[in-house]
């Protein structure tokens, strides 16, 4: 297991070695430029991620994907359910890439996505070490359609923070072409308009009436018969859920503290309560699959958060030194619990990459 290890001591390393970015005086944001040590993170994970061997518990599931998507005549591909996701698997079957072309693009695609976002914080080596254990290792490797649409969803995130409605439109769409639940994130940019809020209501709206048409109206009926009635429950899904508890509570309790733009609290505070609420309905519904897969959304919350807070809680340099280190370690501690308790863990163990094999 020593690589996950590797992957998630790199940045935490960094996070404890370096201190929080200003944002720039005139805008209040952070630059989301990558430099040549972000290209070589997102190259890393990216590989990691795409050439991984056997590794996550729907890993036989996805090879079916690609062996029935390859199949497909290049009209059938956009008749059927995550066009985005079976275009990719059918130009990687066309191509000879096979699952490895299309692994390799869904690790790209969330690699980018989380440096970007991580980039547009303060902290944002913190931010990354906060996202190995559970974004990357488990949602990345083990649900490829889900890890995708999250990658473009950072994407338009933080365009989203920056008050760019129409670009975080565009990014979730796309993402929901690899699967259809990231749809429920627009309902978002509606909730945290904090101007021309008549105006965001109705085209958001509107799109998303669009794309509940063309991505979802076909697929209700067995979503529902799958997700609720047949009560799928996933285990673990309360503690996932759980661990936005606590970034959704400092948030929501200590807003004022957290150096951040008007549009940025209004988007996670949205995203806090939302949390909240998830909580409740995971306790009051047996169908838990159906919860946990809708709180995965919600993870950048803790990206957020946790960058933001040393230097929200902490006056002095070593103050907030001692915050870094204090997240570091609860995260060092959900990746050890995880590894070595998880009951499905055993489906990423031992990790394996197809460039050693």
């Amino acid at each position: 297991m020593w690589p996950y290890w590797f992957f998630f001591l790199l940045p935490a390393s960094l996070a404890l070695l370096t201190r929080g970015r200003k944002p720039a005086p005139m805008s209040g944001l952070h630059s989301t430029r990558l430099d040549a040590i972000w290209v070589f993170f997102v190259l890393l994970y990216a590989l990691a991620i795409g050439y991984r061997v056997e590794v996550g518990g729907d890993w036989f599931s996805y090879i079916g994907w690609f062996q029935r998507s390859a199949a497909l005549t290049f009209v059938d591909v956009f008749v059927e359910g995550d066009p985005g996701y079976v275009l990719v698997n059918w130009i990687s079957g066309q191509w000879g890439w096979g699952i490895w072309g299309v692994n390799l693009f869904c690790g790209l695609i969330f690699a980018l996505g989380l440096a970007l976002f991580a980039r547009s914080l303060p902290r944002p080596w913190l931010a990354l070490a906060v996202a190995v254990p559970y974004l990357l290792t488990v949602v990345a490797m083990g649900y490829s359609r889900q890890g995708v649409a999250l990658g473009f969803a950072m994407i338009g995130l933080v365009s989203l923070g920056r008050k760019r409605f129409g670009v975080f439109t565009f990014w979730v769409l796309v993402g929901a072409t690899f699967h259809k639940s990231a749809v429920l994130l627009l309902p978002i940019a509606i909730l945290s308009a904090t101007r021309s809020r008549l105006a965001t209501t109705v085209w958001v709206g509107v799109v998303s009436v669009s794309a509940y048409v063309v991505l979802l109206q076909d697929s209700v009926e067995a979503l529902y018969q799958n997700y609720v009635l047949a009560e799928y429950r996933s285990q673990g899904a309360l503690i996932r859920t759980a661990m936005n508890v606590v970034p959704a509570l400092l948030l929501l309790v200590s807003q004022k503290r957290f150096s951040i733009t008007l549009q940025e609290l209004a988007l996670w505070r949205v995203f806090s309560i939302i949390s909240l609420l998830l909580v409740f309905l995971l306790l009051a519904t047996p169908a838990t699959t159906a919860v946990d897969r809708m709180a995965l959304y919600l993870l950048p919350l803790q990206l957020f958060v946790f960058a933001h807070l040393p230097s929200a809680w902490g006056k002095s340099q070593t103050s907030q030194a001692t915050w870094v280190t204090l997240i570091v370690a609860y995260y060092t501690l959900v990746q050890f619990v995880w590894l070595n308790h998880a009951s499905h863990a055993q489906y990423w163990l031992p990790y394996r990459n197809w460039l050693f094999e």
